[in-house]
């Protein structure tokens, strides 16, 4: 089974990718940025609101795939600015305080749009049901 989760984004068709795949048991949410529904940047300048906003769009994605965030295992934290990872990490130990998967958080150049200061990423395993 292979399942593509869409959010919508104009970014999606143009560069040939989707939000999430599904394959079996496991979930990929691709490089989340914080984009809202009309398209443009959620909370400008702010790296801890524009972290909330990907984690809403990947809480998003991997419900539509069938799991939970309970079901995810590694995320990834990517920052234009490093110094401010602690505003990032406040918005990410909201939702995954006692989920606590796997997590790195690097530094890198920049991505599509400059306003963007931060992207997430996740992966999910679902967990096993009761029988």
């Amino acid at each position: 089974m292979r399942k593509l989760v869409s959010s919508g984004s104009s970014f999606e068709p143009a560069i040939g990718f989707s939000r999430a795949v599904r394959v079996g048991d496991f979930v990929a949410v691709a490089g989340t940025a914080p984009i809202t529904v009309d398209g443009g940047t959620a909370s400008p300048g702010d790296v801890y609101g524009q972290t909330k906003r990907c984690l809403e769009i990947i809480a998003q994605a991997v419900s539509a795939a069938g799991l939970t965030l309970q079901d995810v295992v590694r995320t990834r934290v990517m920052l234009t600015d490093i110094s401010r990872w602690e505003a990032a990490a406040r918005a990410h130990g909201e939702i995954f305080s006692d989920i606590r998967p796997a997590c790195t958080f690097v530094e890198v150049k920049g991505f599509i749009k400059k306003e963007w200061l931060v992207e997430l990423e996740a992966d999910c395993v679902a967990r096993p049901t009761a029988e």
